[in-house]
């Protein structure tokens, strides 16, 4: 779906026609040739539209021509409902300028991008194509906080539950949690680079304009700051884990243990039984007596009695 934004009678809004446009946003889903048709109107490769359709492009920039392209990483909520699929992802997202327009290509409906479509972003001026692609940065750092806290509450509640239970639905969701959260430390690491490098470079050419420049390194510290958040809470759900994966392992070795101190002391009254179960006359005077299978029980339990007060005093039972 290929929509148009730009300013009329002095009024940001969505437009019908793309010369009128000075910004071009394309989503899901797409036609068949949509594409093509519109990398051909606007004389570039068809290459910049759809590179980052591939959930798997890195993040870079380039410039062919006149044509220039800068791909990033956006965290997205999974929609999948497998139980082991991470909860977020991070996609690539495509900026391409050329010919004093901008075009944003996504594989995914975008939330950084849908601020923008619905005028959420305050001072938005898709005319000014620096500033434009500085405030979709600043989105996409503030949306990973964002999604960072919630994971981090989400493990947060999962922690307290797994003080009460063993269940393995706790740690199937920190599983899911921690895949999240190698999505977004990889594509915050990409992220940084790619604008250090742009910087280093001066891409975006704001290398004379204090203000613009001053948002980008504050974008470039809160990018590194995330990226922080993101590796400090992989590391604590790291070190939680571990801790699970302990805790699990003790109490099954205290159930083993049990487990074999039952059948030592079961094993007592069998064995005795066996003995006196021959087909044999028996020792001493126990085959004349009446009393002898009273007497043999009284035997096996005493021994049994004897052998779990003798492990309880070891607290081992």
């Amino acid at each position: 779906m290929i929509r148009y934004f730009g300013i009329s009678d002095g009024v940001f809004q969505e437009l019908d026609l793309l010369k009128e446009a000075s910004w071009v946003n394309l989503s899901p889903p797409y036609q068949d040739g949509e594409l093509e048709q519109l990398a051909t109107t606007l004389k570039i490769s068809t290459d910049f539209l759809t590179d980052p359709l591939d959930i798997e492009e890195r993040a870079r920039y380039e410039k062919y021509d006149e044509a220039r392209s800068i791909i990033f990483h956006t965290p997205v909520v999974n929609e999948t409902e497998k139980e082991n699929d991470p909860i977020f992802i991070t996609i690539p997202v495509g900026i391409i300028l050329c010919q004093g327009k901008i075009i944003t290509v996504s594989a995914w409906d975008n939330p950084v991008l849908e601020k923008f479509c619905h005028f959420k972003i305050k001072g938005f001026d898709p005319r000014n194509e620096r500033l434009f692609i500085l405030q979709l940065f600043e989105q996409t750092v503030l949306l990973f906080l964002d999604y960072l806290k919630k994971l981090n509450l989400r493990r947060s509640l999962i922690e307290e539950e797994l003080y009460h239970s063993s269940r393995s639905g706790e740690l199937k969701s920190l599983l899911r949690i921690e895949k999240s959260l190698v999505y977004f430390v990889n594509s915050l690491n990409a992220n940084e680079l790619l604008k250090i490098k742009m910087r280093r470079t001066d891409f975006l050419g704001i290398k004379d304009n204090e203000d613009l420049l001053d948002l980008f390194e504050d974008i470039i510290v809160d990018n590194n700051q995330a990226r922080e958040v993101a590796q400090l809470y992989t590391n604590i759900l790291n070190g939680t884990m571990e801790a699970y994966a302990s805790i699990i392992s003790n109490n099954l070795n205290k159930f083993v243990n049990r487990l074999t101190v039952i059948t030592i002391i079961l094993m007592v009254p069998t064995l005795v039984a066996s003995f006196f179960g021959m087909n044999v006359h028996l020792p001493f005077w126990l085959g004349d007596s009446a009393y002898s299978f009273y007497i043999i029980l009284f035997l096996s339990i005493s021994f049994s009695l004897g052998l779990a007060w003798f492990f309880k005093v070891k607290d081992v039972l």
